[in-house]
């Protein structure tokens, strides 16, 4: 890919990128708390759990059909994509999760970066969608003509790896066990994009329930670091 394309992924998609992930930590606070995730080997197994069958695999679906609607133009799909994005959140905290930083990544690629993505959020507002978070990185993705494919790479690289940030914080885990979990991953993270390239709109299921189960228990938990 293009060199302006690498950087801004590297850019938009990096811990520094003012959407607040690092508040957030898609219920694994919940899943440490039950002893669910406990040490490297667990945390690795949860994160590729949810590449395959978690949000993870509805938003891969998401994310290459805005990007499809935007590069083609095509007002009436992104709106039906960006619709079944917003609605697809199995709890309160898993909406707050994509909806702010969807939001969020749209105010400051609006308001720092030359990517004319105006037009597009003014549609969403028309619509009165909020945005969701891969349906926004697709979005500018698009606008910026990133390919797809990487786009949607760094977008779950950069999910699997705020992952690994708050199990580091809230395990405890140790930096270099974080580093051998996110390098473990990168098998996962590809099968995830490579699966994504066939599906339509209508595949963008999930079969973790574990993962709103203990999204849950995360809303009423005593001692909580993370908003979700």
């Amino acid at each position: 890919m293009a060199a302006d394309g690498l950087l801004k992924l590297l850019a938009w998609l990096s811990p520094s990128f003012p959407v607040g992930a690092f508040a957030y930590s898609h219920a694994l606070e919940a899943a440490i708390d039950e002893g669910f995730v406990a040490d490297r080997a667990s945390l690795q197994a949860w994160i590729e759990d949810l590449l395959d069958h978690g949000s993870p695999r509805a938003d891969s679906v998401f994310f290459m059909c805005t990007h499809r609607a935007v590069a083609a133009g095509e007002d009436a799909a992104f709106q039906e994509v960006a619709e079944w994005a917003a609605a697809m959140r199995g709890t309160g905290e898993l909406a707050l999760e994509s909806i702010q930083q969807g939001e969020s990544f749209l105010r400051a690629i609006g308001d720092a970066w030359p990517v004319e993505i105006a037009i597009w959020r003014e549609r969403l507002a028309a619509a009165e969608i909020r945005p969701a978070y891969p349906v926004a990185v697709a979005c500018a993705a698009a606008v910026a003509r990133i390919d797809a494919t990487p786009a949607l790479a760094a977008y779950l690289h950069a999910f699997a790896a705020n992952l690994v940030s708050a199990a580091v914080r809230a395990i405890p885990l140790g930096q270099t066990d974080g580093q051998r979990v996110l390098a473990a991953v990168e098998s996962a993270v590809a099968k995830a994009v490579a699966a994504a390239q066939t599906r339509t709109l209508e595949d963008a299921g999930t079969a973790a329930p574990a993962l709103d189960a203990l999204s849950f228990r995360h809303e009423t938990q005593y001692s909580r670091l993370f908003r979700s």
